[in-house]
């Protein structure tokens, strides 16, 4: 499975660009701490990057969030943007699932160990219907990642289903 600063790294430049804007312009707090974070990772002040134009900036910001000394903070950017702008995504792949959630939001204690292959696919065919491909891949493997569910028929679906691919590479991230 990939680490949240892999899935910076292998998601497309515009979906990474997007989670920056997004926090940027939605969640100022997670934005500061990311920046704050970039800019001691390179050794310079926030304000080095703030003077910087938002496209050059948020390139920095990537390229940096993509080292693995930066994955806390990354995974803190990647969940802060499903939770906050993808919540109806996270909402309906657990209720299709029968997961019982709280607005997305799921405790390990309350994840089966395994889960049946037929749900688990007609779950991912609706948020694929319903939700960008990239941000469905992303969040689908934040999920298998971050709550530590590991289911193997996941993994199985996220690195054999084109449709969940990121980067629009058409290549597997375990083939990278």
């Amino acid at each position: 499975m990939l680490t949240s600063h892999e899935l910076l790294g292998f998601m497309s430049p515009a979906l990474a660009t997007e989670i920056l804007l997004y926090a940027f312009e939605s969640e100022k707090p997670t934005y500061r701490a990311t920046l704050k974070a970039v800019a001691e990772a390179r050794h310079v002040r926030p304000v080095f990057l703030e003077r910087q134009e938002k496209s050059h900036r948020h390139a920095a910001m990537i390229s940096t969030l993509s080292r693995p000394a930066l994955d806390a903070v990354a995974g803190n950017l990647v969940r802060t943007w499903l939770v906050k702008k993808y919540k109806g995504m996270l909402v309906d792949f657990l209720t299709a699932l029968g997961i019982q959630h709280s607005e997305g939001v799921v405790e390990d204690k309350d994840l089966p160990a395994v889960m049946d292959d037929p749900k688990l696919k007609a779950a991912v065919d609706g948020l694929l219907a319903k939700y960008p491909p990239e941000a469905v891949a992303v969040y689908l493997h934040a999920f298998n990642d971050m709550n530590e569910a590991n289911w193997t028929n996941l993994k199985q679906l996220l690195e054999t289903d084109g449709r969940l691919q990121l980067g629009g590479s058409g290549q597997s991230p375990a083939a990278h």
